[in-house]
């Protein structure tokens, strides 16, 4: 059987002001934000080192659409096409095309309430520093 999701690889939600959301956590969670919210490092089944991230976003982005929540999901995969296959045949409502970049590829479904999900297969050697 085909792995599906093997972490989450983020969590994003509206915000009126990104800016002092991403203080206010800094200040009283002690999350040592950046400019795009943080980067939660860590160690998968295989001991892989692997990235979650955390992000407030601006309350009018469009990144969500079709879905009118307030939050989108990120679920880390291993095999971004054949998962999408699979899940179109499962009658999933497949989001958009597949996009690639440094980091990784992404596609978008929505689950039977309209909340769009992302999955991401990663490459979060992309992303280390002295992580």
């Amino acid at each position: 059987m085909m792995k599906r999701v093997t972490g989450i690889g983020g969590m994003f939600f509206k915000s009126e002001d990104p800016d002092a959301q991403k203080s206010w956590y800094k200040k009283h969670l002690g999350i040592p934000t950046d400019q795009y919210g943080w980067t939660f490092w860590w160690r998968d089944e295989n001991g892989n080192k692997c990235s979650t991230q955390w992000s407030p976003m601006n309350a009018d982005t469009e990144y969500f659409s079709p879905s009118k929540k307030q939050f989108m999901f990120n679920f880390r995969v291993d095999n971004l096409i054949e998962l999408l296959k699979v899940l179109k045949e499962e009658g999933v409502t497949i989001v958009g095309e597949v996009e690639e970049y440094s980091y990784g590829k992404f596609g978008w479904i929505l689950d039977p309430e309209g909340n769009k999900i992302e999955l991401w297969e990663p490459i979060d050697s992309v992303f280390e520093k002295d992580n």
